[in-house]
């Protein structure tokens, strides 16, 4: 492997792992921001699950989390049902159109929030729509490892205060992140060539993690949702650049 590729790999981890301490979330969406121009679709996919599990491992110890089981439990249940099929997925999906579609929401619906203060919290659905969240972060963690991106955007949507959101995206991200990873390594998709790489990683998201986590702990309510909020849209915006080169060349 070319010595560009470790530290492209290395580069994305670093933010993402600081990204992930800070916001409990988003370790695959900011590394693929990276990785998606020069790392192989099904590589920067195992490389995202694993680096977001390490991360959320690490923060798990650092960052003290509730656990509001009534609250967590349809988020899980739904997660659990879509990991195996987002597995399922990855080698059958359009990953360029998966991506265009979720970054077209992300930077639909986030400045929406950003800039409507005063919208009206989203309490139709109950559970059954805290299941559907969790189903879509499941899919997209068996895809891509970006488990919390949805869930995320349904607590804010929901007007949960901010412990409490990150507590339900903490948990519900490490339990996705663990299965997802599980099921990639007993589907084979976890290759002898990686184990380089995924040990660049794991060191890589070390400190960052723990700095970001540092620095949740003083940050306010308002502050926090802006961060979400502002996170996601540039999440959504480093998905569709990613995405819009190969759909084009698709269409031509």
């Amino acid at each position: 492997m070319p010595a560009s590729l470790y530290l492209v790999v290395a580069l994305g981890a670093v933010v993402a792992g600081f990204v992930q301490g800070l916001s409990g979330f988003a370790f695959g969406l900011v590394a693929m921001s990276f990785w998606a121009w020069t790392v192989e679709p099904m590589l920067a996919a195992m490389l995202a699950v694993f680096g977001a599990l390490t991360g959320q491992l690490i923060a798990a110890v650092t960052v003290r989390r509730g656990f509001d089981w009534p609250t967590l439990w349809p988020f899980l249940v739904g997660g659990l049902a879509g990991v195996p099929l987002g597995v399922w997925l990855l080698p059958r999906l359009d990953v360029p159109l998966f991506k265009a579609c979720v970054g077209g929401l992300l930077v639909i619906w986030c400045p929406d929030m950003l800039m409507a203060r005063s919208l009206p919290k989203v309490r139709a659905g109950g559970r059954a729509a805290d299941g559907v969240s969790g189903l879509l972060g499941g899919i997209c963690s068996g895809v891509a490892g970006f488990a919390g991106a949805i869930p995320t955007l349904w607590c804010s949507v929901r007007g949960m205060p901010k412990d409490a959101s990150r507590a339900v995206v903490q948990n519900f991200n490490l339990a996705m992140l663990a299965v997802s990873f599980a099921f990639h390594l007993g589907a084979g998709n976890v290759g002898a060539e990686m184990l380089p790489l995924l040990g660049i990683v794991a060191l890589a998201v070390l400190v960052p993690v723990l700095l970001g986590a540092r620095l949740y702990i003083g940050i306010s309510e308002a502050a926090f949702r802006n961060l979400v909020l502002g996170l996601l849209t540039a999440s959504g915006v480093a998905l569709l650049a990613s995405s819009l080169p190969a759909l084009l060349q698709q269409a031509s």
